[in-house]
């Protein structure tokens, strides 16, 4: 009887979840949001200064609060209400941007401000991310935290796809209409997480200590399994960057324009939100180790074939494969995580994960340069490839606990 019941909580979708309904749309929200500043920031900040080395310094203002807080936000999100904590930077975030859409409409914002703003959102957003992750388990029944992560990342694709094309239509009335529309996704965010209802005990807060700051990297270091799986998604984004190097590939290699750019851009995230969508509705069962080596191991074969092809469909539909390999990876690892760590320590362990990921993120852009700029860009992204496939490898022999995970949450 038991497992009838089992078996019928694990077919039914997530969707049909109030709590977590409403926390896929807050996260669709926020996510386009985030899109439509990132465009925003860089055209307006290039159109103030002509300098690609403030564009750095944007990126760099928005990873600096990440890596400086992970422990402190890791610790705030074990201790108070999920919920509140990532509504009220939602809240903040928006009205961060409402100060960016009047100093645009009043002519009064300059490149310094929008560096700050964009710092003390960066500072937000690294509260809201991990709070965010670690509060999935609250919001669905363990056996369908695998479905819960597919549509969590589901929602980042869609974001990837909507939230840069419509912050580009917005710019044509100016940076003041996408920063003031961006405000709003972040208010809307807020009430859709002010919305959610959860029965539960309020959790006991464990006294702010140097062991507790350290204890969620102390958890990962103890589970070879989770620890496996955030270090090879590091390395496989951090050697596999090819989409760092998209302008130079669309230009002189593929010959083709701002349009082709674009559809290129574009090609990983519609890979990945087709396979998010997928396992939406058929998570992974068995195996699930080998196929997350597998599927990173696709990632740097597509890599590969990307970097050699000179013919423009045959490069989106590379990218589409590689975007398509890693959501596999990452519904794996983000399913991991959640269902393995303890919910008292989730916060700080989603920190952590969120602090490698973005790492990763940052480091491959860098790293895809350097290699570009000593070997040429070809090479660069071959040597990535190549790389990423070796360290699958090397991933299997160190870690093979992660190998032997045949299914999630046993």
């Amino acid at each position: 009887m038991t497992s009838t019941v089992e078996a019928g909580t694990y077919q039914q979708s997530v969707l049909r979840h109030r709590p977590f309904r409403f926390f896929w749309l807050a996260r669709v929200c926020s996510s386009i949001a985030l899109q439509m500043q990132a465009v925003a920031v860089g055209w307006q900040i290039y159109a103030l200064t002509g300098s690609v080395f403030y564009l750095g310094l944007v990126g760099l203002a928005q990873f600096l609060p990440m890596f400086l807080l992970t422990l402190a936000v890791g610790h705030v999100a074990d201790r108070y209400d999920r919920r509140r904590i990532a509504g009220a930077c939602q809240v903040l975030e928006g009205l961060a941007l409402a100060l960016l859409a009047l100093g645009s409409h009043g002519g009064w914002l300059g490149k310094d401000a929008i560096l700050a703003i964009v710092f003390a959102a960066g500072a937000l957003r690294a509260f809201e991310g991990p709070t965010m992750l670690a509060l999935v388990p609250w919001l669905v029944p363990q056996q369908l935290i695998p479905r819960a992560a597919a549509w969590s990342a589901s929602a980042n694709q869609t974001a990837s796809i909507a939230g840069p094309a419509l912050g580009g239509l917005l710019y044509a009335l100016g940076p003041t209409t996408v920063y003031a529309s961006a405000a709003f996704l972040f208010f809307a965010a807020s009430l859709l997480m002010s919305r959610i209802r959860l029965d539960r005990p309020p959790a006991p807060r464990e006294p702010a200590t140097v062991r507790s700051l350290f204890a969620g990297i102390s958890f990962i270091k103890s589970r070879q399994e989770i620890l496996g799986a955030i270090s090879l998604d590091l390395f496989a984004v951090l050697l596999g960057g090819a989409t760092a190097l998209l302008p130079v590939f669309a230009r002189d290699i593929l010959h083709t324009g701002p349009l082709g750019l674009g559809l290129l851009r574009a090609s990983p995230a519609l890979g990945a939100l087709g396979v998010s969508l997928f396992l939406a509705r058929r998570p992974l069962r068995h195996r699930v180790g080998r196929t997350m080596f597998l599927s990173v191991f696709l990632f740097g074969v597509a890599t590969v074939i990307f970097g050699i092809s000179t013919s423009f469909p045959v490069s989106m539909v590379a990218l589409m494969v590689l975007g398509a390999a890693d959501i596999v990876s990452v519904v794996i690892r983000a399913s991991l995580v959640q269902i393995e760590t303890p919910d008292e320590m989730r916060g700080r362990v989603s920190a952590v994960n969120s602090m490698f990921i973005g790492t990763s993120n940052q480091l491959g852009e860098f790293e895809s340069g350097v290699t570009a700029a000593i070997f040429g860009t070809v090479p660069a992204v071959l040597i990535g490839g190549v790389g990423t496939m070796v360290v699958v490898f090397l991933w299997m022999r160190l870690f093979p606990r992660l190998l032997q995970v045949d299914k999630l949450g046993e």
